[in-house]
């Protein structure tokens, strides 16, 4: 091999070398800005947020939904001093949903969006009013759209038992989608009842029949599913 060649060689090789080191301590140092901004936007929001302390509050295991990866959240177990008053629960633990999210991957509500209101309606619908920035921010896209959704609902049912649905206002109005794609003009089932028990069946030697015009039991539905008209 000439001279030259090798000695071309040699010095690509040390540029790449530099360029893969370069490259690395850009990548830590970007991480380490990407934290440092996290626990500054945590800080600034401990100090922002609204009190949501009452005579009640006592610490618990509050579940908490963040991304879990593949377009699917996970519960987490956090200690919180929650309320005994639904309205409040609800409050702390949409709070710690978007304030305490232990990494940026499993962030689902952007950090600039805030809670305005929270309130609980008699029939057990609960609406939750959040700042522009969770419609704004939020990736466009069903799946990034859906996990916003699910995180804030399945937190909601899972802390606050007297939830029955959930309608999200986005600054205190309805909006026909969250960042052009879920639906936002409708409700999302939260801690269905329970299915009537069936019958128990007959004592009788002969079991009875049902009479051709009899109506079966209506088979209970999951959450959030619709009901399909029957053909004619």
């Amino acid at each position: 091999m000439p001279r030259d060649l090798k000695i071309a060689l040699g010095i690509l090789t040390v540029a790449v070398l530099v360029g893969l080191i370069s490259l690395r301590g850009l990548h830590q140092r970007m991480r380490g800005l990407a934290e440092s901004q996290s626990s500054e936007e945590k800080a600034r929001r401990e100090v922002l947020a609204p009190e949501t302390k009452t005579p009640t509050d006592a610490p618990q295991g509050a579940r908490i939904y963040w991304a879990a990866g593949e377009d699917r959240v996970t519960s987490t177990t956090v200690e919180l001093a929650l309320s005994a008053e639904p309205v409040e629960r609800g409050k702390q633990v949409l709070q710690a949903l978007i304030a305490d999210t232990p990494s940026p991957e499993q962030r689902t509500i952007p950090a600039d969006a805030e809670l305005l209101a929270f309130y609980i309606l008699p029939d057990g619908t609960a609406v939750a009013d959040f700042s522009d920035a969770l419609s704004s921010e939020t990736p466009s896209g069903i799946e990034s759209e859906q996990l916003v959704v699910d995180s804030i609902s399945r937190t909601l049912e899972n802390n606050v038992a007297t939830v029955r649905r959930l309608k999200i206002l986005i600054h205190g109005q309805e909006v026909e989608t969250l960042a052009g794609h879920l639906d936002l003009t409708g409700f999302f089932d939260l801690n269905p009842p329970n299915a009537a028990p069936l019958a128990p069946p007959q004592s009788n030697a002969t079991p009875a029949t049902n009479p051709p015009n009899a109506s079966t039991p209506p088979k209970s539905r999951r959450p959030g599913s619709v009901a399909k008209p029957r053909s004619k």
